[in-house]
């Protein structure tokens, strides 16, 4: 399975930006879908967006359409999710994932692999 690695969280405040990053051993992210997933305390993990091999994305719409972007980059086995205007309600843990290409993405018990998540948090 593979091993990935999260960074880029923190304490940030309403309105800001932050970009996380994770990093895939090298083919991973070429191979793989790749997804974001998050989990606040007391709720379940929510899938916030993911990025095909093939390059299409998909998100969480009723709550980061619009404002968070997922990409890629190959060469650097690397995805990365840019959160702008974030809110206290984007407070949590979150996971990036890889799943077999063709499951599905917003699902994720779709997901082989995961890495031990970045903390977000979001003062108002």
């Amino acid at each position: 399975q593979a091993q990935l690695e999260e960074s880029g969280g923190g304490l940030v405040q309403a309105g800001d930006s932050l970009r996380l990053t994770c990093k895939a051993p090298p083919r991973t992210v070429m191979w793989y879908t790749m997804g974001w997933f998050r989990q606040a305390p007391g709720k379940e993990r929510e899938f916030v967006a993911a990025i095909s091999r093939s390059g299409p994305t998909t998100y969480n719409e009723d709550s980061v359409k619009g404002r968070f972007t997922i990409s890629r980059d190959n060469a650097k086995s690397t995805v990365y999710l840019q959160m702008n205007s974030l809110k206290p309600e984007d407070t949590g843990v979150y996971y990036c994932a890889a799943a077999q290409p063709g499951d599905p993405a917003k699902v994720a018990s779709s997901y082989v692999s995961w890495g031990l998540g970045t903390q977000v948090t979001v003062s108002s």
